[in-house]
């Protein structure tokens, strides 16, 4: 199963780290083919600013639930949908409540646009694409 936690401090989150010396977080983002092709030209290190009408960037904490939003949303809206997986510092999400968006499985952090360039900052490593739909 897809690596999940609770929580940004949650018993099963802090177990990994305390077992593995993990000092990140995996996270999920789905993302449209604009937004793939912006993450693509910064050699898969950072997601884009955030549009005006868009203040708040969304990273959701399985890959379920991104995969559901790019499988019913982004495809209807933009032809297709990916979900992207990507490492987070953990000492850096630390700042942010995970959100509950309409249910236990839909679960994501609430990142201001004007804080787009320190979450950047705190990416560890590539963003990866794991699943696409057409």
């Amino acid at each position: 199963m897809a690596d999940e936690h609770p929580d940004a401090g949650g018993k099963a989150d802090r177990a990994k780290a305390d077992a593995t010396g993990d000092e990140t977080i995996t996270l999920w983002r789905p993302v449209g083919p604009a937004e793939l092709r912006l993450i693509e030209a910064s050699e898969m290190k950072a997601f884009p600013p955030r549009l005006p009408e868009q203040p708040i960037f969304y990273p959701v904490t399985t890959e379920d639930y991104a995969v559901k939003i790019a499988r019913d949303w982004n495809v209807p809206a933009s032809g297709a949908g990916f979900v992207t997986r990507f490492q987070v510092r953990r000492d850096y999400l630390s700042r942010y409540d995970v959100q509950n968006a309409g249910g236990s499985a839909h679960q994501e952090y609430w990142i201001p646009a004007e804080d787009m360039e320190a979450f950047n900052a705190a990416i560890i490593g590539r963003i990866e694409v794991t699943r696409e739909f057409r």
